[in-house]
Order: C-alpha cells, then sequence, then structure tokens
C-alpha cells in the first residue's frame, strides 16, 4: 500500500495519554501522522481541517461525530480508528454511505472491564471491604466467617460481548460454574467458551456473584428491576461494569437496605450520583468512579492497538476491531 496520510482528530490531553511517542512512531512509519495540538475537544471546523486529505482518520473521546462537512474535505478517507469504546458518538450515516470503514478500540477496554470485574468479585466474596473497616476500628477476626472463595460458586455473566467473553476466559484459571445469559449468543458459543448458557432469571437465581456486561440499548434498560434483584440469592454479590441505567437504581437501594446483597458500582445514572445518594452511604455498596476500562498507564493499551490495526490496514490484512455498522443496534 502506498503511504498514508494519518491524522488525529482528539485533543492533545488524550493524544498525550494515550498514545506514547513509540505509538506515534510506529503508527507514523505507514506515512505523515498530523496530530491535534490544541487542547479541549476539537470543534467540526477544526476536524475537518485536521483531516484534510486523510487516508485515515483516528479518533477518540470528545470528538465531533464525522459528518458531510468534514468527510467532504477527506475524499480518499478509507478508515476511521475510535481510540475509545463505542463508536456512536463519532458516528454519522455518511461513514458507511461513503463505504468508509470504522473500527474502535472497544477490545483494549474490555480487557479492563473483565480485569475489573474478577478483581471485585474475588475482594467481595473474601469480605475483604467489611473486613478492613473491621480491622480500622481494632477489630481483627470479626466477620472472617463470611470470607468466600472463588472456588465451587456460580459466576453469572449477563452479556456475552468482549468484555462478558474476557471474564470467561479469565475464570477459566478458577474452578467455578459460570453462566450466561445473552440472547444473541447461541447454546454452542457458549459452551465452547467453557460456559453453560442459561436465561436471565435462572442466572439470577443460581449465581453467587451476578457481573452485567450487557450493552445499554432499549432491551437491556433497567433490566436488573424490583423483580430481577428479587430473585438474587441471599449473599450474592452485584457487580456492574457497564452502564448505570441496565440497573434500577431505586429497586437496588430497596434491596440493598434489606442487607441481602452487595453490590459492587462502577457506573451509575447518572454519573456521578447525588452527593446525598445512598449508594454513598450505604454499607453494603463499593462505589467507584467509573474507572473500568482504561485509567492512566492503562489508557496506553489503546494506544497499542490502534498501532496494530493502522498497521493491519496498511499490510491488507484484517482488522481486528472493525465494527459492523449494521450490528450496531445490539452493541455497547
Amino acid at each position: 500500500m502506498k503511504p498514508l496520510k494519518i491524522a488525529m482528530l482528539q485533543s492533545k490531553h488524550f493524544t498525550d495519554r494515550i498514545f506514547t511517542p513509540a505509538h506515534r512512531e510506529r503508527i507514523g512509519r505507514f506515512g505523515t501522522l498530523t496530530i491535534n495540538e490544541i487542547e479541549g475537544n476539537p470543534s467540526p471546523s477544526l476536524a475537518a481541517e485536521l483531516a484534510e486529505d486523510a487516508d485515515v482518520v483516528i479518533t477518540s473521546w470528545g470528538c465531533p461525530p464525522l459528518d458531510a462537512a468534514i468527510l467532504d474535505r477527506c475524499p480518499k478517507l478509507g478508515l476511521v480508528l475510535h481510540a475509545a469504546g463505542t463508536v456512536k458518538p463519532i458516528l454519522s450515516p455518511e461513514i458507511p454511505a461513503r463505504g468508509i470503514r470504522i473500527g474502535t478500540a472497544n477490545e483494549a477496554l474490555a480487557r479492563g472491564v473483565a480485569e475489573t470485574a474478577l478483581g471485585l468479585a474475588i475482594v467481595s466474596l473474601k469480605n475483604m471491604w467489611q473486613l478492613s473497616r473491621n480491622t480500622r476500628e481494632g477489630e481483627w477476626d470479626k466477620q472472617r466467617e463470611r470470607v468466600r472463595e472463588l472456588y465451587e460458586v456460580t459466576v453469572g455473566i449477563i452479556g456475552a460481548g468482549l468484555s462478558g467473553r474476557h471474564l470467561i476466559r479469565l475464570l477459566r484459571q478458577f474452578e467455578v460454574r459460570v453462566l450466561v445469559s445473552d440472547p444473541f449468543v447461541s447454546d454452542e458459543e457458549i459452551g465452547a467458551m467453557g460456559a453453560v448458557k442459561a436465561d436471565l432469571d435462572t442466572l439470577l437465581l443460581s449465581s453467587d456473584v451476578v457481573s452485567i456486561h450487557a450493552p445499554s440499548i432499549p432491551e437491556t434498560d433497567r433490566m436488573m428491576n424490583a423483580r430481577t434483584l428479587g430473585l438474587m440469592k441471599d449473599d450474592a454479590i452485584l457487580i456492574n461494569t457497564a452502564r448505570g441505567s441496565l440497573i434500577d437504581e431505586n429497586a437496588l437501594v430497596a434491596e440493598l437496605r434489606k442487607g441481602r446483597l452487595w453490590a459492587c458500582l462502577d457506573v451509575t445514572h447518572p454519573e456521578p450520583p447525588d452527593a446525598g445518594h445512598p449508594f454513598r452511604s450505604l454499607p453494603n455498596v463499593t462505589l467507584l468512579p467509573h474507572i473500568a476500562g482504561a485509567e492512566n498507564n492503562g489508557l496506553q493499551r489503546i494506544g497499542a492497538y490502534i498501532a496494530d490495526e493502522v498497521e493491519r490496514y496498511a499490510g491488507g490484512t484484517p482488522l481486528q476491531g472493525e465494527v459492523d455498522v449494521s450490528q450496531l443496534y445490539r452493541l455497547a
């Protein structure tokens, strides 16, 4: 392939956090690289100027939708690589209409989400949150009897997308039963992953740990509600690293006030929750500020992933994170 003109549209803030000098050097080997050196989210006019005559455009958080006004400035554009998660914020109907391919770094983010969910499961089963509080207050053995291991328990995974699948792979290292609820994935495919497909109700009734990895789409809005939360086992652990909209938060507060469950919430709706929200004060909630995907050095995994994708594109090999826009309705 001839040398490519590659343009990074995202603000300097995100470029510096995601792409190391080594990543930029790798990308630049395949042509010329134009980088946005301005802090702050790029305006549509700046994005159009940066994308002028580009063959490949790289975007990230804060970039505007790539509409006709921008795409008219880069008629040779063949690929958009989104150095973030969902492509929905930068997607416009013009991209598929013009035959432009689009890819995302969702896979890189999904690894961090799955690793975080695994860590939360281990620490919560061990009752470390409460034991740490007890020891700070002068206790030592109080509530040790509530400690459980990630051994011969059932882990329920709601959603077998990228993060859900990676969590299944991680759980292969443990002697646990894994149930998966996902209407878009067959029994055979889930079985090949080493898990068992189950309907949502069966999963909730059976699982000691429930980890949510479903996309935020109309069908999943408040899927964890008074009825479904009520199915969960006493002393079960609910982990949400997906989207806050998947949980009816009033219903979850009501269940948590019974003392039956422990919730680990990396996401809420909205974010952040109000200062007086019960999630901030209930003793059986672990509330995190949306850190599961990638933070600090973890963001550089995205940079490496995008550099790999540029190399694949330049070499004419299949992309790993290409998005089928026709399936976007069921993707995160």
